[in-house]
């Protein structure tokens, strides 16, 4: 595949891209808090729905202004169900390690208030609220953020640069830049690596889209393990040895099968 744009314009569009989501979900929220009656957890899912859903229409716009293949800019190739089952396997391990990594360090360094908060906001108060959250966080973000850095701007910079490391570890720190959340800036810079490094492996967008899914999707429940929900998976405020096993368990077999496979271009 030739790159026929610069890499300015590959950045500048994914700044676009993002500055419009925020703009979008800044809109929606503005209308909720304008209106103090309302309710206010409501008009945040729907921003966040909205603002990253919009966040793919100034890619796809330039995309096809130059008729460039959709698909193919957006690494939106077909995966095996074997190569989806390596990957939610090393997906559900991951992200269990991640959750004890995060319980050990708030031993040190206490959660500030605005992640106390952010924790209180992934409790919605209502099912059509836990519903809109869900499609928000487990599917409309990954999927936008997905297409945007490792479909399109890692795809790009592995072609440009002609260097995979170098291209993962840009888009991994571009990615956990615009989360704009000091405190779990480290987690998300590798998690973006590990993302990148599926995308890169695998030549497809799915494989991090699953692993970006179940992530989001563990930080839910895992908001919720702090009001006694299940004690097979804590043990003394973290988690349990017996859980931590099975999550490396997974993650080693769950790699070894990814790592077994081609790279494809």
């Amino acid at each position: 595949m030739n790159n026929t744009f610069s890499i300015r314009a590959a950045f500048g569009i994914v700044v676009v891209s993002i500055l419009s989501a925020f703009l979008v979900g800044g809109l929606v929220l503005g209308i909720g808090l304008s209106n103090p009656d309302s309710p206010q957890k409501l008009y945040t899912f729907i921003s966040f729905i909205l603002g990253q859903g919009f966040m793919l229409v100034p890619l796809v716009w330039f995309l096809k202004s130059r008729k460039e293949p959709l698909f193919k800019r957006l690494r939106l190739n077909p995966i095996s169900k074997q190569t989806a089952k390596a990957t939610l396997l090393f997906s559900i391990g991951l992200i269990v390690v991640f959750d004890e990594i995060d319980r050990i360090i708030q031993l040190f360094i206490p959660a500030p208030d605005y992640i106390l908060d952010l924790n209180g906001l992934l409790q919605p108060d209502t099912i059509g609220g836990f519903i809109l959250l869900f499609t928000a966080i487990a599917l409309i973000a990954p999927l936008g953020e997905e297409l945007l850095f490792r479909g399109f701007l890692q795809q790009f910079l592995e072609k440009h640069w002609k260097d995979i490391t170098r291209a993962i570890l840009v888009t991994a720190l571009f990615f956990a830049m615009i989360h704009m959340n000091p405190y779990w800036f480290v987690q998300i810079y590798i998690l973006g690596i590990m993302l990148g490094f599926l995308a890169w492996k695998t030549g497809s967008v799915f494989p991090p889209l699953i692993l970006h899914g179940v992530n989001n999707s563990g930080a839910m429940l895992f908001s919720f393990t702090n009001v006694g929900v299940p004690n097979i998976y804590l043990w003394n405020g973290h988690v349990a040895p017996w859980i931590l096993i099975l999550a490396v368990g997974c993650i080693v077999l769950g790699f070894k099968k990814i790592n077994t496979l081609k790279v494809k271009s």
